[in-house]
């Protein structure tokens, strides 16, 4: 008896330091991750590389709301709400207000999208019942190249607050797993304040756990009326916060006019009400442009990098299916390399988890099926060793030829537009920037390019400088009327000034902006309104 409790004990002792070793790797891989995308991240904007667009105007909208100017970037008028219902970011104010930097969105995103490999770990680890499966599919998810480009995307939009909304639905889908709904529901409204349309996510989500309830998938074998009624109400929610958002709140903010987005599905009309009609009453024109070789290589980018493993939880996976219709359709989103899939990399990785732990039974009926048409005795190996290693061998390979990122051979390639020389080495462009600072207040309201532009958020306001015809100028090319500065990046790849004589305010009202003596050798054209005296 002795000896038999000294080796339970020491079996117990072993499966747990198993499972702190596990642990110990998980957290150094996460660890890695946030320092390798912080530290890129970080170069780029020291580089000034990051646009103000859609990436550095989110720590204006944090900048602005403690300054009493409302939720908005100045990059356009009226709030930002008229866009998109994007919240999220705002979870970051306590941090802002002690480090108010971009720098500290970038670390937060990083780390974010990082932190979501423990629930990746947790549901494979339980699906599965090996520490090792969890630790495996946990290295594919940080490895997995979609996620790469949430954190940097192709256009080196570095910071998106729809990458918040992956490590809180995947955390989420844990809860579900564990059967914590309460959990679970607090956790999808946070995902859901990351974009309105991510109720295409939590919808279907909703239909899924009811119907799991109705055949009791998850209670053996006996309808499960409160995963019903929740998985119902779910659903509803997710149909009427859609509806609500799109044609009621977003245009109220907007004055009426209609979505912005709206122009990404111009094959089916020019308004929502003529998009969402015409997807419903003529199915050729939709088949048509969903089935075609780009949906197709879509599909392949997101399975491919996890050894099409989801597959073998086919109902979790088709919790996706209504989004990636969507995204198909949308003429800007037909490869993983932007931000629109990110709803769609917590709902992969759920699937392969537990499709992990389907393997062996996989395995098996595909064994007996082939056994009994080829009349031969059913020996099915077990696939869980084979399954878990094809995960992060799939996601490490494809990563090799498709990252961005230090995994990927571009990032080594010279020669190659996002390698480690053309975006990370020494930009003599910030040698120069200290220059243009020192010559104007916080309290100027300055219109800049657009790489230039995220250095002057903290002013009284910041416009954009381009020839892209804006609403807070009626739609004219020109700069706000009451604009003290013009900041003028001749070096950046889009940029078609390159000396003073070319700048149109020098050329159309000399009268009223002088030039500022050249320091830069060149590098910016820096332009002061003059004060006129009555």
């Amino acid at each position: 008896q002795m000896l038999a409790a000294r080796s339970s004990a020491s079996g117990v002792e072993s499966v747990s330091s198993g499972r702190d070793s596990a642990w110990n790797w998980l957290l150094g891989l996460i660890a890695v991750y946030v320092v390798v995308f912080t530290a890129m991240n970080w170069r780029l904007w020291f580089n000034l590389r990051i646009p103000h667009g859609d990436s550095a105007m989110y720590e204006e909208h944090l900048w602005n709301l403690t300054h009493g100017k409302g939720f908005r970037s100045y990059l356009d008028q009226g709030l930002f709400l008229g866009e998109h219902i994007q919240v999220i970011h705002l979870l970051l104010l306590p941090l802002h207000w002690i480090w108010p930097s971009h720098l500290l969105l970038e670390l937060c995103e990083s780390t974010a999208l990082a932190i979501g490999a423990i629930p990746v770990f947790r549901m494979a680890q339980r699906s599965t019942g090996s520490s090792r499966a969890g630790l495996l599919l946990a290295a594919a998810y940080l490895l997995y190249f979609p996620l790469h480009y949430l954190d940097i995307e192709v256009d080196l939009k570095t910071f998106r607050p729809e990458s918040f909304c992956v490590p809180f639905f995947l955390f989420a889908f844990d809860a579900l797993e564990q059967r914590r709904l309460r959990q679970m529901t607090v956790l999808l409204l946070i995902a859901l304040s990351a974009k309105e349309d991510y109720s295409i996510i939590v919808a279907p989500l909703g239909v899924w756990i009811a119907l799991q309830g109705y055949l009791g998938k998850l209670s053996g074998g006996t309808k499960d009326w409160q995963r019903i009624l929740l998985g119902l109400g779910i659903a509803v929610f997710g149909v009427a916060y859609l509806i609500l958002a799109t044609r009621v709140v977003i245009p109220w903010f907007r004055g009426g006019a209609e979505l912005h987005y709206v122009k990404y599905f111009s094959k089916f009309g020019n308004s929502m009400n003529e998009v969402v009609w015409n997807m419903l009453t003529k199915p050729s024109l939709l088949f048509g442009e969903l089935a075609t070789a780009g949906t197709l290589i879509y599909a392949f980018s997101m399975l491919l990098p996890i050894g099409f493993i989801a597959l073998l939880s086919p109902s979790r996976l088709a919790v996706s299916l209504p989004l990636f219709g969507i995204l198909c359709l949308n003429e800007l989103a037909h490869d993983p390399r932007h931000h629109f899939h990110a709803p769609l990399v917590p709902v992969v990785f759920w699937a392969t988890a537990i499709g992990l732990g389907n393997a062996d039974r996989v395995g098996s009926r595909v064994s007996q099926m082939f056994s009994r048409v080829l009349l031969l005795p059913s020996t099915p190996p077990p696939l869980l060793p084979f399954a878990r290693h094809f995960v992060w061998t799939s996601a490490f390979t494809t990563g090799l030829f498709l990252s961005m990122s230090p995994f990927g051979l571009s990032f080594w390639d010279a020669n190659a537009s996002t390698s480690l020389w053309q975006l990370y080495a020494h930009d003599p462009r910030a040698d120069y920037l200290p220059e243009v600072l020192a010559h104007i207040p916080p309290t100027a309201r300055v219109a800049s390019t657009d790489f230039v532009h995220p250095r002057f958020t903290h002013h009284e306001r910041s416009y954009d400088y381009s020839h892209y015809r804006r609403r807070i100028v009626g739609y004219e090319d020109k700069i706000p009327d009451d604009t003290d500065f013009i900041v003028i990046d001749t070096r950046h790849h889009y940029s078609d000034l390159k000396t003073p004589d070319q700048v149109r305010e020098l050329k159309d009202h000399p009268d009223d902006w002088e030039l500022f003596p050249d320091k830069t050798e060149g590098y910016f054209i820096v332009l002061r309104r003059r004060a006129h005296r009555h």
